[in-house]
Order: C-alpha cells, then sequence, then structure tokens
C-alpha cells in the first residue's frame, strides 16, 4: 500500500506534485497554502476534500508530508507545524528546495519524524500539468537513511529516476543545477545580443543559434565535455579571440568581462582535454586577463 501524502505549499512545485501523485495512486489526505483560496485551487484539481491554511492539521495525518514551500520559508513552516504537534513520529518529512539540506527540517526530527529532502532536477516554469514533469528526469535525495528509501520509491512513483547525493553536497548540487540552466538561459540571452549587432531580427535570433544549441549539446552527451570543444580557442586562433574583444569593445562593452572570463575557463577545459598546449593555454589566460 502506498503512504499517504500531505502537501504544504500549492505553488508551482506542489500543484505538480500533487496532481502526479494522485494521478498514480498516492492518497492525498490534504493540501495546505499560506492563502486558503490556493489550498482550495489545488485540491479541486485533484479532487480532495481537505484544504486548509494550518498546515498541522492535515500533516499529522500523513504518512509522508512534502513541503513544497519557497526556500526562504521552509524551516520557520516546519518549526511551526513541529510546535502543533503536527508530524506523526512515523512520518517522513521532504522538502523540495534544491539549494537547502534536509538537516533544516531538524524541528520535525524532534517529533520523532525522519527528515529528507527531495529536488527534482526540472525547471517548473509554468502551472501546466496536462503531463507529468517528472518523467523521466532524475530527483536528487538526501537525509535520515529512511527518508532516502522512501524518497527513492516516491522518485520511481513519480517515473523519476532517484539520485542520491550526500547532504554537505547540497549547495554543490545546487550550484550546479543554477549553472546548467539558469545560467545557460543568461548566455543564450548574451549571445541573441551579439548576433542582433550583427544585424540578425531579434525574432529570429533563436532560431539562427537553435541548430548549433542543439548540435552542441548533442556532442556532449556523444563525446563528452573535452571532445565537444571547437572553435577558436581549441584550435589556439588567439587573433580570431583577438577580433571578438576588439568587437565587443566597441559596440557592448558591458559584455567583455564576461566574454573575456568564458575564454579563461574554455582554455581551462581545453588544457585539462589535452585540447591545446599549456603555452597556448597560458597564453589565452594572459590575454583575457584572468591568468
Amino acid at each position: 500500500m502506498k503512504p499517504s501524502v500531505g502537501i504544504v505549499g500549492c505553488g508551482r512545485m506542489g500543484t505538480a506534485l500533487a496532481k502526479a501523485l494522485v494521478d498514480r495512486g498516492h492518497a492525498i489526505v490534504g493540501v495546505s497554502s499560506l492563502h486558503r483560496t490556493s489550498a482550495q485551487r489545488l485540491a479541486d484539481i485533484c479532487g480532495i476534500s481537505d484544504a486548509t491554511d494550518r498546515p498541522w492539521e492535515i500533516t499529522r495525518r500523513a504518512d509522508v508530508v512534502f513541503l513544497s514551500t519557497p526556500d526562504g520559508v521552509i524551516e520557520s513552516v516546519c518549526a511551526s507545524i513541529s510546535q502543533q504537534d503536527g508530524f506523526s513520529p512515523a512520518a517522513v518529512v521532504f522538502h523540495c528546495s534544491g539549494a537547502h539540506p534536509s538537516t533544516i527540517l531538524a524541528s520535525a526530527r524532534k517529533s520523532g519524524a525522519s527528515i529528507g529532502s527531495m529536488h527534482p532536477l526540472q525547471s517548473f516554469a509554468s502551472l501546466d500539468i496536462s503531463q507529468n514533469p517528472f518523467e523521466g528526469i532524475r530527483v536528487a535525495i538526501e537525509g535520515d537513511s529512511k527518508a532516502v528509501s522512501v524518497a527513492a520509491q516516491m522518485a520511481r512513483d513519480l517515473e523519476a529516476f532517484p539520485l542520491q547525493i550526500i547532504t554537505e553536497g547540497k549547495p554543490l548540487y545546487h550550484a550546479a543545477a543554477v549553472v546548467a540552466s539558469n545560467f545557460l538561459v543568461t548566455l543564450m540571452g548574451v549571445a541573441f545580443r551579439l548576433i542582433q549587432q550583427a544585424g540578425v531580427k531579434p525574432d529570429e535570433a533563436f532560431a539562427v543559434l537553435k541548430p548549433l544549441i542543439e548540435g552542441t549539446l548533442a556532442n556532449i552527451d556523444r563525446v563528452g565535455i573535452h571532445q565537444a570543444l571547437t572553435g577558436p580557442v581549441v584550435r589556439g586562433d588567439v587573433q580570431t579571440v583577438e577580433t571578438h574583444i576588439q568587437a565587443i569593445a566597441e559596440t557592448l562593452p558591458e559584455l567583455l568581462p564576461l566574454y573575456n572570463c568564458l575564454v579563461h575557463y574554455t582554455a581551462m577545459q581545453a588544457g585539462e582535454g589535452n585540447r591545446i598546449s599549456a603555452e597556448m593555454l597560458e597564453t589565452f589566460l594572459e590575454r583575457c586577463n584572468f591568468g
């Protein structure tokens, strides 16, 4: 029999989680949000009868509790539920933050509950619940041994793959996710600005660069980071990089520090993969003022 679940926090994450769990046979004992209207909206979506703005009313009846609130209030919400005897001693309490370790739920552990974190390695940019957003992704899990075991099964129930990490590594795990997702968007924005400066219309920038972006991701998947590197740095073409620097300095000078930084770390990657000589690596580092 699948464990019963309580959801505290009815934003994008809580909504996606509740809907996916209901669709896969989990009983949701209730949902809670700071604003009762948000809880009622999610209850209506999932066919749940119990929606409240007092989370302890539902959490004390749940085998598994998900705190899918904003990161900044997870610890205080958990503490307020604990103060109301809102966790069963046999319960497992998870938060869904990528940045914080399970230890911020220490107040629940004082109630006898096991604590852990489950972070879907996916961006939830909208409230679209027409499809299962967890299917095929990794869900990072860490925490008490019981919590890790339950989290692994919950991830599989969501049709995802559990990825166990160490608790103290949570900030670096999240930093990696930010670089891979958020910073990728930022880099694409910079690329769009540069190509628009070359005369490409703004609404055509993505279409122009999309094959290159997709081809690069495919190459990383096929041959790995070092072998996927192409372009002037890995060719040791200092003159082309100098041309880029001059053009950026003249037209979009605010982007020059970022460009120099990227050349620096691209050269480092090329050096690590033995794609350029030690002498060429030093040349790029000195030229971009990061050596």
